[in-house]
């Protein structure tokens, strides 16, 4: 297996709606963003699935010095070795990189966050810094691209977070703010208890309000002269902001269930938008 094989599979078979973004991207574009994609499961997948804190930073640490040594031309592991000609080609920064690493670690210093501030800095370096990553993958010639770029990336996280609040909580997470929690009057022990009252419906349409201003914002900055190499993100944003609208229909039950588009809808959201251009 090829190590641009490697990271098909590894996409491939996360089942993520970003996949289906980058199936019409030109060939050199879509290896670099599944490579790109594959380093993200890669680390997130050492977080989620070390039940030891102390072996996950061994890993992680690992992944740092591997990227290190990525930017010296030494890559060893799949994935990297799929990433060295892409952050050649699209002089792709190793801070970003460790960034990323940076918010995973992030998972193993803390299951909480007091307030909102606290929570952007986590999906900045989760979620914004690949999407900064991705729009230099994709191409651009306005500058304003990159805030685009930054917006939506807190878009798709605070997404994610308002899907995954029951999946979550079963691994004692909470990335809902809690000084918004108690604005609203939910506890921790609703959020484990899995009561969805009133009071977590509203705190709920916040989030899912709040999301939504950051997808507005996004589209706000982009430039019309990027949109047709931006069009992998924009055809994500279909996706994902359907997503949040079909939890927003379904009455926020994301404690008792997980809400997920199929696979078929995926692909016409974003051959539609495709086809728009």
């Amino acid at each position: 297996m090829t190590p641009d094989q490697y990271c098909q599979d590894k996409t491939a078979k996360s089942g993520s709606s970003f996949y289906y973004s980058f199936l019409f991207l030109p060939s050199e574009r879509r290896k670099a963003i599944t490579a790109l994609y594959a380093f993200c499961r890669e680390v997130d997948d050492v977080v989620d699935d070390c039940k030891e804190p102390a072996i996950a930073r061994i890993k992680l640490a690992w992944w740092r010095n591997e990227i290190n040594q990525t930017f010296k031309g030494l890559a060893q592991h799949p994935v990297t070795q799929a990433l060295l000609p892409a952050i050649q080609q699209f002089n792709l920064p190793e801070e970003h990189f460790q960034e990323i690493i940076d918010g995973m670690e992030m998972d193993l210093n803390q299951n909480r966050y007091p307030d909102f501030k606290t929570l952007q800095l986590y999906c900045y370096r989760v979620a914004s810094v690949v999407g900064l990553l991705s729009a230099e993958i994709f191409g651009y010639q306005d500058r304003k691209t990159l805030k685009y770029a930054h917006d939506l990336g807190m878009a798709f996280q605070l997404t994610n977070i308002i899907r995954d609040v029951g999946e979550d909580a079963r691994r004692n997470r909470i990335y809902l703010p809690l000084d918004e929690m108690a604005q609203y009057g939910v506890t921790e022990a609703d959020i484990f208890n899995f009561k969805e009252n009133e009071h977590f419906s509203r705190l709920m349409a916040f989030q899912i309000e709040r999301a939504h201003s950051y997808y507005d914002a996004a589209f706000s900055n982009l430039p019309e002269s990027d949109r047709k190499p931006q069009l992998p993100g924009i055809m994500m944003a279909a996706i994902y902001r359907s997503l949040l609208n079909e939890i927003q229909n379904d009455g926020c039950k994301v404690l008792s269930s997980r809400t997920a588009l199929t696979p078929l809808r995926k692909l016409w959201l974003a051959w539609k938008t495709w086809v728009k251009g």
